[in-house]
Parts: C-alpha cells; structure tokens; sequence
C-alpha cells in the first residue's frame, strides 16, 4: 500500500501531525519504535504554558503562539487540561521586582483575551505567600494550565486514527530508500510500505533518523535532560509554586496526583537521548530549590519517583542549556522524494506545529491543506462545566467512589460512558489490581489504546504505578502476562 505520509515518532508532534493529516484527508501511517509518548512526551512538567521565564530571552513569538494555544487545547480537551495558579515568590529571586512585575504584565498582554484569570502582586498578608513558606515575603500569582501529558499524546492518536490513520506503535523503522514515486521503508514488524513523503518526527533521535534516511541537515539539535522528583504531597491547595534560583533558573513544585508533590525540572547537556534517569545530583538540587523556600525540608528519603525526559531543541547556538530556543524549526528536503523533520517543539505548541508541518509539505505533496483543528474537540472532549460533569459520573456509577470517579472523567471524559456501557456494580468491572484499576480499565486500553504492557498501563495511561503497592504491580503484570 501506498500512503501519502509515513510518520516516524509517536510523541506529541508526530501523533499531532497524523491528526493534522488525517483531517486534511491524507492517508497516514504513523510508526513508533515504543509506546506512544513512550519518552520525552510523557516526561514532562505536564504543563500547557506560555513559558514565563522565555520572555527573558526574548522569545515573545513563542510565548504568544504558546498562550493562544493554552487556550484553544482548554476548550478541547478539558477533561485532560485545566487551570492551575502558581505562586511566584520574590524571595531568592535574581531578578528585580520591577522586572518580574513587568514580566508578568506582558504574559498577560501576550495572552489576549484569555479566559485565565490576569497575574497580581502578593504581601505577606496574602495566605498564598505564607503557608507553607519559610519567609513569608512579596509575591505574585499568575495562571496557566496543567495537562495529562501522555494521554494528549494519546488523545491525538486517537483522532487521527478515528480519520483513518493507522497508528502503529512498536514498529521501528528500520530502513528507507527514495525510489521514482517517493519512499520505500522497512518496518520491523516485517512490512515494505510506500510513502509519497516522510515526516521525521522521532524527538531525540531526529538526527539518526535523518542519518538512516540518509539525509543531510543544515539544522542541529541540543540534546536537554530534564529530571523530575516526586514526594508525598508537601502543601495544601490545589495551586503550584514557581521558584526562583541563585543560579537563575527556575523550579516547579506541583501537587500531583492527589497525593503527591512533583519537583522539577533540570536543565542538563547530553550526549545520548537512551534511558535516561535523574542523577544524585540533580535529585539533590531539585530538593534544595525546594528547601529554600519550604519549612518543612525534603531530604533524600523522602523521594519517592523520579524520572527524566530528553527534550531534542534546535541547536541555536546558544551557550547554556537554559537558553536554547524552545522554538520548533521545521526542515524540507524535497529535491527528491520530500521528507519534513521537526527540531525543537513542546507539548504546548505540538498542535501548532502540525498545522505548519502541513503547510511546508502542501506544494511538496500538490496539495493546498486547511487549518482544521484549530477549534476542534479532542476525543472525550465536548465538556462545557467539568466539575457537573463528574457529579453526573458519580450519579450514574455511586459505586465508583469519588477518587476514581475524578480520576475515570479526568483520564477518559466523555469516553467514560463507553468505558462503563452496561457496568451495574462494582462486579462488573472484574479483578480490581489495586486503587481502583480493573479488568475492565485493562482490556480497554489493549483494545482502544495499544497499550500492551503493565508499565503502558501503570505508567503512561493511569498514573497509578505510585499508588500501588509493588505485590500489586506484580499480580497485574503476571495476569497481564498471561492474558497475552
């Protein structure tokens, strides 16, 4: 068979460009080595934002395209995205108030007409500026949004093969060749397939892609590990904190999970993008970024997960790692059979991106695409009030419980009366693995979301590795293992 495009990569730009395609009528066969969003896209900050601190770098074309995007995916996806205030404390800050102030000022202004509440000024008179907070000073709050990162990614498939995409995860391509009418590629799992053109989407390994393809680059890309720390949840609230460093960088902690504080992240050069992990060093900076500015400190024992994520930004020349351009550069070769790779990007921007992606291809492929997902619903999508949403939930299935009930409409959305067609009790769903996950759960992301493993299920799609115990990880993995 011969497809219009062949997309190598199933994070959240390639999955996004598949959507993009798919709409546009283009036949698409997207290819992932692993899991979708098996590395960088699920390993982020699991932030929609506009970037407050690139403004300091003068990235203001992305901080704006970042912020109208924050808004669109919030009215596309509002089970898997939602607002989310940070606090901004002034104290340890390397930058003047005036500036931060300023800063602020033109987040808001870049961000239009944003349904997001504007940023103010804090004392500390203010509850948010002194629990739990070591000095108790000056502030400020702004607004952004958080995001099931994963399951975005996941959401994007979804979509686009709803449209008649062929999503394939764990098939790598292993070979391609120009031939007369385009590509000709080998995939692992024993297929020849033809492409009139090749999208280059493989995130940290961008550039041996483009060395197996046999296609020479004239764009470069820095290789940033990013590390993230989790511990028992350190304040109340449902708000976040931004931390200013001596060092100038800034962290994150977040309460995630119900349970849970995620610290993060780092800013470190490397040379490789595989299995990466979170150096003693960088869980131990993480932990005094927080120190400073808590009362009650984190020491090594009390770190419960960790993980890191290898971010594949253009190579701008830039001296630190924290000043790379966070912009995505996108690279045509079409003297032959044309092939599109992306450089750079962020989860924010992933949709943004495949709408220019097709843009460049159009001419290349004679064709002329539209702009069609700008004001489109993610699956599950199509919620106008969330909260009444999962009261109606909990209506429907009482035997849910309220922490899975939240936890089913945030994962699933509207796709959750799918989910549940025909569950009456608790005993419908079969074997409960722990904290609420089923048989039922199970077999529906082996059917409708190529999970196949324990960690696609426990990891990537639920979140739920850290509330289970390890006896319980372990019977689900077995049971998932003789299920086949």
């Amino acid at each position: 068979m011969t497809y219009d495009l062949l997309i190598i990569g199933g994070g959240i730009n390639g999955c996004a460009i598949a959507r993009e395609a798919a709409l546009n009528g283009l036949s698409v066969l997207l290819v992932e080595k692993d899991d979708l969003a098996a590395h960088t896209s699920s390993a982020s900050t699991k932030l929609i934002h506009g970037g407050l601190r690139y403004l300091e770098y003068y990235e203001f074309k992305l901080v704006r395209e970042a912020l109208h995007e924050r808004e669109r995916l919030l009215n596309a996806a509002p089970h898997l995205i939602h607002p989310l205030r940070f606090i901004l404390p002034q104290e340890h800050s390397q930058r003047p108030a005036w500036m931060v102030r300023t800063g602020l000022f033109l987040y808001d202004l870049l961000a239009g007409q944003s349904s997001m509440p504007r940023s103010r000024s804090l004392t500390a008179k203010d509850e948010l500026a002194r629990l739990p907070l070591l000095t108790p000073g000056k502030g400020y709050s702004y607004w952004d949004a958080r995001v099931d990162d994963a399951r975005l990614t996941l959401a994007n498939a979804l979509d686009a093969h709803a449209e008649g995409a062929e999503i394939a995860p764990r098939t790598a391509l292993l070979s391609a060749s120009r031939t007369a009418d385009g590509w000709e590629a080998k995939l692992s799992d024993g297929r020849s397939v033809q492409a009139r053109a090749l999208v280059n989407a493989a995130g940290p390994w961008v550039a041996e892609m483009l060395k197996t393809l046999g296609v020479r680059t004239q764009s470069g890309v820095r290789l940033v590990k990013g590390s993230h720390i989790v511990v028992r949840r350190m304040y109340q609230g449902d708000h976040a904190y931004i931390l200013q460093q001596p060092d100038g960088r800034i962290v994150f902690a977040i309460n995630w999970l119900g349970d849970y504080t995620m610290i993060g992240t780092t800013d470190i050069p490397v040379d490789t993008p595989d299995d990466p992990v979170c150096s003693a060093e960088e869980a131990e900076y993480l932990r005094e970024a927080v120190n400073r500015y808590f009362k009650w400190p984190i020491a090594e024992h009390h770190v419960l997960h960790s993980w890191s994520g290898v971010r594949p930004l253009y190579d701008d020349g830039a001296k630190s790692a924290s000043a790379v351009t966070r912009e995505y550069v996108l690279e045509l070769d079409s003297e032959a059979a044309p092939v599109l790779s992306v450089f750079g990007g962020k989860i924010t921007t992933g949709r943004a991106l495949a709408e220019d992606a097709l843009a460049k291809l159009g001419p290349a492929l004679g064709f002329t695409p539209a702009p069609v997902t700008r004001a489109r619903i993610f699956p599950g999508g199509g919620i106008d009030d969330f909260d009444h949403f999962v009261e109606q939930v909990r209506v429907h299935w009482p035997f849910l419980g309220d922490s899975r009930s939240l936890r089913l409409a945030r994962a699933y959305g509207t796709q959750v009366s799918e989910l549940l067609d025909g569950v009456k009790s608790e005993a419908d769903m079969g074997r409960d693995f722990g904290f609420g996950f089923t048989e039922l759960e199970a077999r529906w992301m082996q059917t409708r979301e190529w999970a196949r493993t324990a960690d696609d299920m426990l990891l990537r799609r639920s979140h739920l590795a850290l509330h289970m115990t390890e006896d319980e990880r372990t019977a689900f993995a077995t049971w998932l293992a003789k299920r086949g």
